[in-house]
């Protein structure tokens, strides 16, 4: 969190100069960088908002997404949802205390205490499709679900090694772009493979790791620091994910069943919403430290339904395909 801090104060700083030069009418800002909608707010620019991971929701009507809790109703289940907020609005403001001082010297007054003080009044905006997130209807009127952004447009076309394919059942793993340097998870993940010969794997390890660190892999098992992720997933028959919001709707989009194994941050992610719609069966919560390779080869056999149906998902996995794909042709 302080990481993120010390980088939003930047951003800030360099908005204040830049946006008067540019001219701009108007400014889009990603939800997780905290308090750079400080600069607009200053300059009188317009902005919105939009949750490119899951949404955060201050109310406490339901879990907020940094935890796992299911989503409950009764008096104790809000009122430890209320304590989390609670307790992240403190840990934000300790980590923001260089944006809250600067606040203070170029006049800006904000109600520290009201995590929504500065959210868009105009719009706020979640690619989180309504019918993945807990049910709910406290929402501000600005706030929309949008469904998936994505579309591959704009992406820097990454090298992969095609030719290596061999046609077998493929399992695509990646632990996403952010805190992905766990080598053992993927270890782990090798090693289940491998005990399958008839898959393919392709590990997709980010810049935090080399190749070499994963150690000796079997000969269907490919090590990649990035992956053509969209393309990729189209000839995937089971996805080993960490469960962020983006990874988990390019694979439903195309219709290719997950298996979660929820790392730092994401253990309350995009896996308990959609675990509790039957989309991800997920690993238990220690499953980064503790899982063997023998019940991870089962739940990913599983979800593929034995990697024997023509399209490898279920009826559930068919059911939010179809959401997602409305969603897209609906824009």
């Amino acid at each position: 969190m302080r990481v993120a801090a010390v980088v939003a104060e930047a951003m800030l700083k360099s908005l204040l100069k830049i946006l008067p030069e540019t001219e701009v009418d108007g400014v889009i800002l990603d939800a997780v960088l905290f308090y750079v909608e400080l600069a607009p707010m200053r300059l009188a620019i317009p902005y919105i908002h939009v949750s490119n991971a899951l949404h955060f929701d201050y109310s406490g009507h339901t879990p907020l997404c940094m935890y796992d809790w299911p989503h409950e109703t009764t008096p104790a289940a809000l009122a430890r949802n209320r304590e989390g907020v609670a307790k992240f609005a403190k840990i934000l403001a300790q980590a923001n205390g260089g944006i809250r001082a600067y606040a203070e010297t170029i006049g800006l007054k904000v109600d520290w205490e009201d995590p929504y003080a500065t959210v868009s009044k105009q719009a706020w905006l979640t690619q989180t499709p309504r019918e993945f997130d807990f049910e709910s209807s406290h929402w501000p009127p600005q706030f929309h679900y949008t469904g998936p952004f994505h579309d591959g447009n704009g992406r820097p076309e990454v090298e992969f090694p095609w030719e290596r394919l061999t046609g077998e059942p493929l399992i695509y793993a990646s632990m996403g772009t952010v805190q992905n340097g766990l080598v053992d998870v993927f270890r782990t993940i090798s090693a289940a493979v491998a005990m399958h010969k008839s898959l393919q794997l392709v590990l997709s390890i980010g810049d935090q790791l080399q190749p070499k660190e994963i150690g000796p892999v079997p000969s269907n098992t490919i090590i990649v620091k990035r992956a053509p992720q969209l393309e990729l997933l189209k000839q995937t028959s089971v996805c080993i994910t960490h469960a962020g919001l983006n990874t988990v709707l390019e694979a439903l989009t195309q219709g290719v069943p997950q298996v979660a194994i929820p790392v730092t941050n994401d253990r309350g992610s995009a896996s308990e919403p959609n675990k509790n719609q039957a989309i991800l069966p997920s690993m238990p919560k220690t499953d980064a430290e503790c899982a063997s390779p023998q019940s991870l080869l089962g739940i990913t056999r599983t979800r593929a339904g034995v990697l024997q149906s023509p399209h490898g998902y279920t009826k559930e996995d068919s059911h939010h395909h179809r959401i997602l794909r409305r969603h897209r042709r609906d824009r």
